[in-house]
């Protein structure tokens, strides 16, 4: 049996792949672009795979293939309906990164909320050494606590960052993208409230015809001047162009973004342009990458296919 590892540096080097050499030969290519697919696949029975795309362009009419595990929860990358009709199973992995984005949504959170970026460039550069006083708290920054954080998406990452926001003492409300969600923990509102009454308010939900530029420029006017924005969830939620004119005019006070519309980041983005550290941080997608997170990752893939071995049905998309 011969396994491929479409795109593996998106697991990173660090993660050790030995234990699929139990299912037969492995290659490994560190990416894969879309016209390379084909021919790497040839005589292959498994393809693994984070964001290589898959369909009938790609993958083309290749016998061999009978096995796509996707390295993530989205299965966007898959044509579903080609892959079906040429009886691939497909499966993906769920609620290994939970932790890890929680963590990061804090970790945004609070280089903005704390000035982190200010006090550290102020003891870098030197201002604090026999500095008269021995405190500096000229650029001001205030308690997490009493403040009102708003959750778009309460699914399980977004039930973590309530469960740990809460803990911080903050107020937590949450908007459900779908409408569907109930959660008798958190108050539900619906979304011109949540913007208007939030101090913070964190993205965790998934990218839908729904939440497309769901915070756009009429959100933004909607939002407290003294609020931080938190996207972990999909980068197009967000309009770039509107989250730049919101900061540069104040309409918000900051954002932490980890994820962008388009990765890795575009010229075109407007938000290149926006170099006040204190109040824009960017991460490149890392909020999912912890060691522990990337381990459980891989060993989710590995179950799914011991299991499809198997014939037993384990994360079928």
């Amino acid at each position: 049996m011969k396994l491929i590892f479409a795109d593996a540096d998106t697991l990173g080097k660090d993660i050790s792949l030995e234990e699929f050499q139990e299912f037969g030969e492995v290659i490994r290519y560190g990416h894969t672009k879309p016209e390379e697919l084909k021919t790497r696949c040839e005589g292959a029975d498994i393809l693994i795979t984070n964001k290589t795309l898959v369909n009938e362009s790609t993958l083309g009419s290749n016998p061999s293939v009978h096995f796509i595990g996707v390295t993530a929860t989205g299965t966007n990358i898959i044509d579903l309906d080609y892959t079906r009709a040429k009886q691939i199973t497909v499966t993906n992995v769920k609620g290994y990164s939970t932790q890890s984005v929680a963590q990061h949504t804090f970790a945004l959170l609070f280089y903005l909320l704390e000035k982190c970026f200010y006090y550290d460039d102020y003891v870098k550069k030197e201002y604090y050494v026999n500095d008269v006083l021995f405190t500096h708290f000229e650029n001001q920054f205030h308690e997490l606590y009493g403040k009102t954080w708003g959750i778009v998406g309460l699914g399980d990452i977004g039930k973590q960052v309530a469960q740990i926001a809460n803990a911080f003492g903050c107020n937590v409300i949450y908007y459900s993208t779908s409408g569907k969600n109930q959660n008798q923990m958190y108050q539900r509102t619906d979304f011109p409230s949540l913007l208007k009454n939030s101090d913070i308010i964190s993205i965790h939900a998934p990218l839908t015809p729904d939440t497309q530029n769901l915070f756009d420029a009429a959100a933004f006017r909607q939002m407290k001047p003294s609020s931080i924005l938190i996207n972990v969830g999909r980068g197009p939620i967000i309009d770039e162009n509107a989250l730049y004119q919101a900061l540069i005019n104040h309409q918000i006070m900051a954002a932490g973004l980890d994820v962008l519309c388009i990765e890795p980041m575009s010229k075109e983005n407007p938000l290149v342009k926006f170099k006040d550290s204190n109040r824009l941080i960017i991460t490149p997608h890392i909020a999912w990458a912890t060691v522990e997170a990337r381990t459980r990752l891989i060993q989710e893939v590995y179950q799914n296919v011991k299991a499809y071995l198997k014939k037993e049905a384990r994360n079928v998309v």
